[in-house]
């Protein structure tokens, strides 16, 4: 029996069986096409199905119909979501009144997107429509997340910046025992078991150090490793998207850490850090977006940091890259395959890199 009811047609899975696919040998040929025949392969961490904390799901309106959910396997239609085998089952249950919700709001024409991330004590919500939100949008939704419990609900249109529209009680995800406030919509990694996971494969690649030592950490975010790397290390951490560096600032200066952390905004696609900026670093840290950091990698090889971490969403993004440091005369130490995308090609992995 399929294990969800729009398997074969919603996109979101590939495969009926999680182990159809040996994702272990997915991150093993990665790096053999990097270069690295014989890499050090540590056991796959399988994160459990229904842990899923974060969902963009695509929403459409025809005539009367709204369909809220993932797009097909191959089209654009998006299959109307009535459950999930990988997410929360909170979120999914936030979804009939969600459908209810868009069907009454004038910013909602013919699409837009719907972003849920469960936070500690319950969802966060970003709807991005299609045109401009009424007042009487607002009202309604004010009354959803009264009813609902839901801890803010955010807006805007079209690539405008989201904007609250009602915060019921404080949007906290706490990362390493430090309390965070993540802006509407940000990114989180999928699961808690797959952050643990990234976190203690990338704390067991660190070198010996002392609390001077300096870390440097690349698509930094709101704070997902940094302070789990400021509990060994000062950090120094770099993040593109202005909220989330905005969200670790306030959490660095929320819990008197300013002394051993620093991040900044900066675009590292456009202005990657030069080789001389890695001077005094212990380590690198880095855990790009899906395409890689093909911007950052070469000036990063050039640095001759005695050690890079470098966690990785996408196989063959991590081919690309791992190949400059492979040239740059860099071993692979370990690699851990992390399988917090069940059901799908997709693999998490953290592989250490020592020169």
């Amino acid at each position: 029996m399929p294990h969800c009811i729009h398997f074969g047609t919603c996109g979101g899975c590939a495969f009926h069986d999680r182990h159809a696919i040996d994702k272990p040998r997915l991150l093993q040929q990665a790096l053999e096409r990097a270069g690295y025949p014989d890499a050090n392969m540590a056991p796959m961490v399988e994160t459990p199905l229904r842990t899923r904390r974060r969902a963009d799901l695509a929403a459409t309106r025809m005539g009367a119909t709204i369909s809220l959910g993932l797009h097909k396997a191959r089209g654009g239609q998006v299959v109307d979501m009535l459950e999930c085998a990988l997410l929360l089952p909170e979120i999914v249950q936030l979804l009939p009144e969600l459908r209810n919700l868009l069907r009454h709001l004038q910013a909602f024409r013919s699409s837009g997107s719907v972003v849920i991330n469960w936070l500690d004590h319950g969802a966060d919500i970003l709807l991005r429509m299609d045109a401009p939100f009424t007042g009487p949008d607002k009202t309604k939704i004010i009354a959803y997340a009264r009813a609902q419990n839901v801890l803010r609900v955010s807006i805007a249109t079209g690539t405008e910046l989201p904007e609250p529209v009602i915060i019921l009680s404080s949007p906290i995800i706490t990362f390493s025992k430090i309390a965070v406030e993540p802006p509407p919509g940000g990114f989180l990694q999928a699961s808690r078991d797959g952050e643990a996971a990234i976190i203690a494969a990338t704390i067991a690649g660190l070198p010996k150090l002392t609390k001077k030592s300096l870390v440097i950490e690349l698509y930094a975010g709101a704070g997902t490793l940094s302070f789990a790397l400021a509990q060994h290390a000062r950090v120094a951490a770099y993040e593109g998207d202005a909220a989330a560096a905005a969200a670790q600032d306030k959490a660095i200066r929320a819990n008197n850490l300013a002394g051993r952390m620093s991040v900044a905004q900066r675009d590292l696609h456009r202005r990657p850090l030069q080789a001389a900026e890695f001077g005094k670093a212990a380590a690198v840290v880095l855990d790009p977006p899906y395409a890689g950091a093909a911007a950052q990698m070469r000036f990063l090889a050039a640095s001759n940091v005695a050690r890079i971490i470098y966690v990785s969403c996408n196989p063959q993004a991590l081919a690309t890259d791992a190949a400059i440091l492979n040239r740059a005369g860099y071993a692979v130490l370990s690699a851990t395959p992390i399988d917090q995308f069940p059901f799908s090609e997709n693999l998490e992995s953290v592989i250490v890199f020592l020169k």
